[in-house]
This record gives C-alpha cells, structure tokens and sequence, in this order.
C-alpha cells in the first residue's frame, strides 16, 4: 500500500504511544459495558471528542462489536475543517493510526461512487479531519480482519443523506457496519444542552430519522454528524434492520467539572 493516510490527531485526541493508546482503549472497554447483548449490529453512533472526554461513552458503542464478524466498516463522518459540495471517500489504500494501518476496501468503495455524481473517491474532508481517524483504534481493538470506507460529508443536506444512504443499502451484507461519527450539541449550559440533546437521545430510541433530521434542520437539536447518523438509520432502515437503542449519553462537563458550556457525546446502536 502506497496511498496511506496518516494520523492527524494523534497525540492530541488520543495517544500517540501504541501502548499506551492500546492500555487506555481496554481500559475504557471494560469499565464501560452496555447492560444489553445484541447479536445483530447494523450500526452504531460513537462520538468523536478526545477520549478523555467522549471516550467513555463511545466504549459502550464499540463493546457490543466483540466476537462479531465483521469484515467491512463504513464509516460516516462530518467535515469540520473544510466544505466541499459532495460527500467524498478516501481515494487511497489505508488509513493509519499508531496501533497499524486499515486497508480501504476499494472494491465497495467503487462501488458506492461509482454511479454518482455526488458521491465521489477523492481526499477532500479527509486530511486533517477528526471524526473519522478517531473510531479506528476502537475498531483495531475489539474487531479482527477488517477493512473500512472512510467517508466524509462535505454537505449534509438531504438530498446527500439519501443518495448515500440508498446507496449503502444497495452494497451492505450481513459483516458490514456502519459507523456514525457525531458529537451533540456544543457550548450550551448543562440544562439547555440536555434538553437539546434528549431530542435527538428520544428520535434515535424511537428509530424515527425523518423526525430527527426535520428537529435537526429546524435546529430543535444539534448534532454536528446528525447527517451521518440519519444516513446511518435510513440505510438500516432500507435494509429492513429498524431497532435502535442509546447505549449512554453524557457531556463534557462529566469530565472537566464545568457546566457553564459543554459539549454532548451519545453512543447507541442499531440493529
């Protein structure tokens, strides 16, 4: 493999030091388990803030993915960095973090862009962003032999989120998943937060994602992948998979001890 992204936010978001970025992930996954046991998971919702602060309730996410087989992870993701009008997937052969690298799987990868004028490989969105590089040390630690579609949506109006969610259910099977990287709302004092982001705690449990994303365009909520997490629910819906369940919420003031402005981290599953 020639084409490898590199870690951007290693060491920052995480550590750098494998083994310390490894002791710190089986840290976070055994304190942190969910109280149910699914056996088919279609996605999840994990956050994507540093893992002193989000990491704890994306644990609850990646724990119900041991000992399943699966062998390709799609994950979706928000451009923070940089617009561009089309949702882009890394056009290279892997993505690196200090624990390896993660082969693309450029077969599916062609095949979600291949037919699209919106959906294209390339590597806008992908250089220093976030929100994607910070689910695969997750994804090393608690699944074996897989490859993953790393993608990011420049735009994440609808007629993006249902190209790319009709898409993914074209070219899902049984060993895909799908990955939905997002915060929740940013800055608000506890309480507003909270009433923010049990709106979009409520439509997830409720796997109403046109609800969601209506509450998201009229800003009832926020989320800053709420794109990718309706992407996420529509493709599992299309697939017939319309079960979900939020695993764990929290925010950053959790952590920090200020309340006066945070930011909201979810995680669930659907399945």
């Amino acid at each position: 493999m020639s084409n490898i992204r590199k870690p951007a936010v290693a060491g920052y978001f995480y550590p750098s030091n494998p083994n310390k970025l490894s002791y710190e992930i089986e840290t976070l996954l055994s304190i942190c388990k969910p109280e149910i046991n699914l056996e088919n998971v279609t996605g999840i919702v994990s956050p994507h803030a540093g893992y002193l602060y989000s990491g704890k309730t994306a644990a609850y996410a990646y724990n119900l993915l041991k000992n399943k087989d699966i062998n390709k992870v799609i994950i979706i993701s928000p451009s923070h960095r940089e617009y561009f009008p089309g949702i882009c997937i890394f056009e290279g052969d892997g993505y690196e973090t200090p624990l390896g690298v993660i082969e693309i799987d450029t077969v599916l990868a062609d095949k979600l862009s291949e037919t699209s004028r919106i959906i294209y490989k390339g590597i806008e969105g992908h250089k220093d962003e976030h929100a994607v590089e910070v689910q695969i040390p997750f994804l090393q630690k608690t699944l074996n032999q897989f490859k993953i579609v790393p993608i990011v949506m420049g735009d994440q109006g609808r007629m993006f989120i249902d190209e790319l969610a009709v898409k993914i259910s074209e070219f899902c099977d049984a060993k895909t998943l799908m990955v939905a990287s997002s915060d929740l709302s940013h800055y608000y004092a506890r309480q507003e937060a909270d009433e923010l982001d049990s709106i979009a705690e409520n439509n997830i449990n409720e796997f109403n994602f046109e609800k969601l994303q209506t509450d998201l365009e009229l800003k009832n909520c926020e989320a800053c992948g709420g794109g990718p997490i309706v992407v996420m629910m529509k493709a599992a819906s299309l697939m017939n998979k319309k079960n979900a369940i939020v695993l764990n919420r929290s925010n950053s003031g959790d952590v920090s001890g200020d309340f006066s402005g945070v930011v909201g981290y979810l995680s669930a599953a659907v399945y």
